[in-house]
Parts: structure tokens; C-alpha cells; sequence
């Protein structure tokens, strides 16, 4: 018992690249446990505030990333530079020019060196191979510091690359005001508890509150309490448990299973992921309460959505925000006719995809919802809606719009395009009920956490909201045992291993 609390002390302290600080586990809540008792001498002076959670911000970072803080802090650099460039020089569309360009190519050679290498290789019939010139770089100023033989992927780095960017687009477009101090800029790009998997937050919206007065009501403790328990329900009990027992098993060997229990694997992924994403979003939004700031909702159930476009108004909100904001109207949106704006939305689509991840099976998730989209669009366009049977419509619409999705994620999970052909092969070809049924007790709970997941998906939005309301509304006597239990069952469900946030590696 003394060596496991030796190690989580060791690991709060110590960056340990095979166990990062993810907020799932016992040393990041010991870390944050330290950070409130500091935080409650300092909360009152904004200054001191804002520059103590900046301080804390890039320790958690770099107890998760390591040394590729340095480029985090690098990041916070130039970009408060390019910010101060736009609104003092002229020849503005020049320096946004630029400042975009330099921040994408960053997050090219990070996240995308690999995948254009290979295309070329395939394209010319050539064998270059990937050298890491920035780590080389790096090495002739302390030896052997980084491996030049590959490039590892740092943690967060598309979030807080979009975030900075539409700090300087809206700078640019007069949306928001320049930021001034740098360690303002800096906390905002940084701050901790959205970092790593968004949401992305804007300026507008961010920057004021660092001047507010620390406020944080009963209410809304108790709302962050509600949140932060959530989830982690959703990510240990329900995301996690369903990867380790059911998905990943099907997804390694779709071959050795039957073709229901390939189809199963792929709901209980689009269980996995939604869980696994929204519980970091709302630990995050609780962890941020709980500071006294405020960061937007980045679901509101999508899998309740009545079609594709529904879904990216309630799926990663910041995101399809950004894209809509950034790309696809900079791009005509909907201005120069239906053909342009078909084309635009599969642009937007695509380069989303692409944004998930440097691989072929990204675009063609991306290509997915972009021509299902363009579909939806040309459908209300011709066809006359249905107004009868409403409720039998939008139940058939819900239902329609999950077996597209969960359709799409197959790409997205699946390693290899292989996996993809195998899977669809055992649900077309070995499609049989009987030898599901009989293989119920090999996977043990992962049939009730299966079936607690599709209840989660599906749970009316308005019940959900009266049961936060319930807890929020109830004394602390009462929501503590709440917590305890919810907590208890957690830590159960960690007993076999815990998985890193899906979207860490995004």
C-alpha cells in the first residue's frame, strides 16, 4: 500500500512518459488538491490569480507532454507577438497571412510530416524517410536531448493552434482587443482544464473574465461537483470498460467474432468515444467553475440529433464553430450559389477530417459527413417535407442518423483499412444471433455497461436536466453520499487499467 502512494506521489512530481497526469487519475487530483489550497491565498488579486494558474497550467501540462512545453510557451510567444503586429502595423491581411501560416505549418510538421512523406513516397516511387530537423536543431544546443529519428505528436497541440488562430482572426476582423500583457495571452492559450482536448474557447468570450472578480456561487459549485462526477462516470465506468472489454477485443481480431458481435462493437464504440469525449469536456468545464471561469458546452446529445447537420450543431460545438467561422465561410459559405456552397461543405468536411488525424481513413470519415451533409442540403432544397406521423418521423429520423454516424466512426477506429473490409465482411457474411447470444457471459458486465450507455445516449435532455437540477438544489448532507458512491464505482471500474482521453491524441 506504501509503494502505490509513494508512486503517485513520485508521479505528481516526476514526468513519467509511460503514466502522463490524465484527470482520470489519482495524482492529478492530488496535484489539483494542492493547487486549491495555493489558489485560496492568491484568488483574490487578479494579477497574482491569473499568473499562479498560468504557472500551474504549464506544470500540468508538461507533467503530461514533458519538454514539448517548450513549445507550448514558444506558442504563446509568437502568437501574442503577431497579435500586438496586427493591431499596431499596417498591411494587416499581410500579418494574418503570415501568422496563420506560421501556426499551421507548425502543426503540419508535428502532426502531418509522416503522412505527406508517405503520400509522396507513394505518388513518385520514392523512399524518403522522416528526419526530425527541429530535434536535430535542438540537440546541437543540449546532446541527445531529442530522438531525430521520428517526431512524436505533442499533446493538445490542434486545440490550442485553433484557439490561437482565432484569437488573431478575430483581432484582425475587430471581433476582439488585443491582449496587451503577455502572461494574459499566455494563461488564455494555456489555461489547463480545456488545454489539451478544447473545447476551443474564444478570446471574446475568455479574456474578460481574467479581469472579473473571483465569484463562485453555492449553485454553482455544486453544478462543477455534478459535472466533474459525471464525468468520470462516463469516462471510467462507461468509455473505458466498454474500450477494454468490448471494442478494442473486435476491432484487433474483427475475424474471430461474428458479425453481430462486429456490429455491437461499433455502437459500443460510438458509446466510447461520445463518453470518453464529452466526460473530459465536462471535467473540464467543472475543473474551470471551480476556478471561477467559464468555458462553453461542447455537447448537448448528439445522438438524439434528426440528421447530420443537427449532430454537428450538438457534437464538439467548439469545433464545428471554429470550422464554420474559419474556413467554411472565409471559403463563400452559402453566399455564391448551391454548387459553391455543396463545395464548400465538402471542403470543410474534409479538411476537418483531416484535422482528426493524419491518415486516408480520416478524410474518408471526413468525406462521409460532408457528402451525407450535401445530401441533407439538396433533400430539403427538392423534397417536400413530410408533415405527418411527426413523432413516428423524428423517431425514424434519430434512429437513421445513428447508423450514419456510428457508420463513420468505423473509419475513424479502425487502424488500418484492412480492419474496415474485415469488418464489414463478418456483418455481412457471418451475421448470426444465435452465437451472440451464446457468448453473452464471455463478455461479462460488458453487456450491461453496453446497455447503460445506449440508455445514457437516448435519456430525454429535459430529464437529464431535472436530475442536475435535483442535485444542484439539494444540501451538501445530500449530494455528498451521491458523490461518494458514483466515486466508489469509479474507482472499481479503474481497478483493470485507465485509458488516455481519445481526443489527447488530436
Amino acid at each position: 500500500m506504501m509503494s502505490r502512494w509513494q508512486h503517485i506521489v513520485e508521479q505528481i512530481w516526476i514526468y513519467h512518459p509511460d503514466e502522463p497526469l490524465f484527470y482520470t487519475s489519482l495524482a492529478f487530483w492530488g496535484v489539483f488538491t494542492v493547487l486549491l489550497g495555493g489558489y485560496s491565498l492568491v484568488f483574490r488579486k487578479n494579477v497574482v490569480r491569473n499568473s499562479y494558474l498560468l504557472l500551474a497550467s504549464w506544470f500540468i501540462y508538461y507533467q503530461m507532454s514533458g519538454t514539448f512545453l517548450a513549445l507550448l510557451v514558444f506558442s504563446c510567444a509568437v502568437n501574442y507577438a503577431f497579435g500586438l503586429a496586427l493591431a499596431k502595423y499596417k498591411w494587416k491581411q499581410a500579418w494574418l497571412s503570415f501568422a496563420v501560416g506560421f501556426n499551421l505549418l507548425i502543426l503540419g510538421y508535428f502532426k502531418y510530416t509522416y503522412f505527406f512523406v508517405e503520400q509522396a513516397n507513394l505518388l513518385f516511387q520514392t523512399d524518403w524517410e522522416v528526419f526530425n530537423w527541429v530535434g536535430w536543431v535542438l540537440n546541437q544546443i543540449v546532446a541527445d536531448m531529442v530522438d531525430v529519428q521520428s517526431i512524436l505528436l505533442p499533446i493538445g497541440i490542434s486545440f490550442y493552434t485553433f484557439q490561437a488562430i482565432s484569437y488573431l482572426v478575430d483581432l484582425y476582423r475587430n471581433e476582439t482587443n488585443v491582449v496587451k500583457n503577455p502572461l494574459d495571452f499566455s494563461f488564455y492559450l494555456s489555461f489547463f482544464p480545456q488545454l489539451v482536448a478544447g473545447p476551443i474557447v474564444r478570446a471574446s468570450s475568455f479574456i474578460p473574465q481574467l479581469y472579473q472578480r473571483f465569484r463562485l456561487k453555492q449553485k454553482e459549485f455544486s453544478h462543477a461537483v455534478f459535472l466533474i462526477v459525471k464525468g468520470l462516470f462516463k469516462k471510467v465506468v462507461i468509455a473505458d470498460f466498454l474500450a477494454i472489454n468490448l471494442v478494442d477485443r473486435v476491432f484487433e481480431a474483427p475475424l474471430a467474432y461474428s458479425g453481430v458481435e462486429n456490429l455491437l462493437s461499433v455502437y459500443a464504440y460510438s458509446i466510447q468515444i461520445y463518453c470518453d469525449f464529452s466526460g473530459y469536456t465536462d471535467i473540464a468545464i467543472g475543473l474551470a467553475l471551480i476556478l471561477g471561469f467559464k468555458i462553453p458546452v461542447n455537447f448537448n446529445s448528439p445522438y438524439q440529433a434528426s440528421s447530420l447537420t443537427d449532430f454537428w450543431h450538438r457534437w464538439h460545438i467548439s469545433l464545428s464553430l471554429w470550422l464554420r467561422d474559419y474556413l467554411y465561410i472565409p471559403l463563400g459559405g452559402n453566399r455564391k450559389g448551391a454548387v459553391r456552397m455543396h463545395i464548400n461543405v465538402l471542403i470543410t468536411m474534409l479538411l476537418g477530417g483531416l484535422w482528426h488525424g493524419a491518415n486516408i481513413r480520416f478524410l474518408l470519415w471526413g468525406a462521409i459527413h460532408g457528402l451525407g451533409l450535401v445530401i441533407e442540403k439538396m433533400a430539403r432544397i427538392y423534397l417536400k417535407p413530410i408533415r405527418r406521423w411527426k413523432t413516428l418521423r423524428k423517431g425514424l429520423a434519430v434512429f437513421v442518423t445513428f447508423q450514419l454516424v456510428s457508420l463513420a466512426w468505423i473509419f475513424f477506429r479502425a487502424r488500418d483499412y484492412s480492419i474496415v473490409q474485415q469488418l464489414f465482411y463478418q456483418m455481412t457474411h457471418h451475421f448470426w444471433p444465435e452465437k451472440a447470444l451464446e457468448g453473452l457471459s464471455v463478455y461479462g458486465w460488458g453487456w450491461g455497461v453496453f446497455l447503460v450507455g445506449i440508455l445514457l445516449i437516448w435519456f430525454p435532455s429535459r430529464q437529464k436536466e431535472k436530475l442536475r437540477g435535483k442535485f444542484v438544489g439539494l444540501p451538501a448532507w445530500g449530494q455528498i453520499p451521491i458523490v461518494v458512491g458514483i466515486l466508489l464505482l469509479v474507482a472499481l471500474a479503474a481497478q483493470s487499467s485507465l485509458l488516455p482521453f481519445i481526443y489527447f491524441r488530436f
